[in-house]
């Protein structure tokens, strides 16, 4: 990855962190975003505002990952049957969470080495989402709970 790289993912603030959204064309990335802005407005989250949809920069900062949209797509968001909409958008935010839909390799009960992933050398916490589950479920349990202690 170079200083600052774009890459095919979306991006939404939830709360003080930004969750990474990456998944392959049509896997539900800009879903997944409207529907946490949607959970927001109804009260199940504090605050969630779109960073970047379809397209993102990533840049390694002092041990963090930054997200920002790309320049052309700012504040501007895919909803599927809608086509292209204006929303209000943050410019840049920390990443705290990757989110990777349809992803094959999704366990049911992964074990305490999985869930991480390196991007820029910075370490995060990644949860992996089968193809047919429901991306909003799994990230509203993972903001709302905690693991197990073992």
């Amino acid at each position: 990855m170079t200083e600052n790289s774009t890459i095919h993912a979306s991006a939404v603030l939830v709360g003080a962190k930004a969750a990474l959204i990456r998944g392959p064309a049509g896997s539900g990335k800009s879903h997944l975003v409207w529907e946490l802005l949607q959970s927001a407005a109804q009260g199940a989250l504090s605050f969630a505002r779109l960073v970047a949809d379809d397209r993102a920069y990533v840049e390694a900062c002092a041990g963090r990952l930054l997200v920002r949209p790309a320049p052309a797509l700012a504040g501007m968001l895919e909803i599927r049957g809608l086509g292209i909409r204006r929303l209000p958008y943050e410019s840049v935010a920390a990443v705290a969470l990757v989110v990777d839909l349809t992803a094959v390799d999704a366990t049911r009960l992964p074990g305490p080495e999985t869930g991480k992933i390196s991007i820029g050398g910075v370490c995060l916490p990644l949860l992996t989402v089968a193809p047919g589950m429901s991306a909003l479920a799994m990230v509203l349990a993972y903001l709302g709970t905690l693991p197990a202690a073992n």
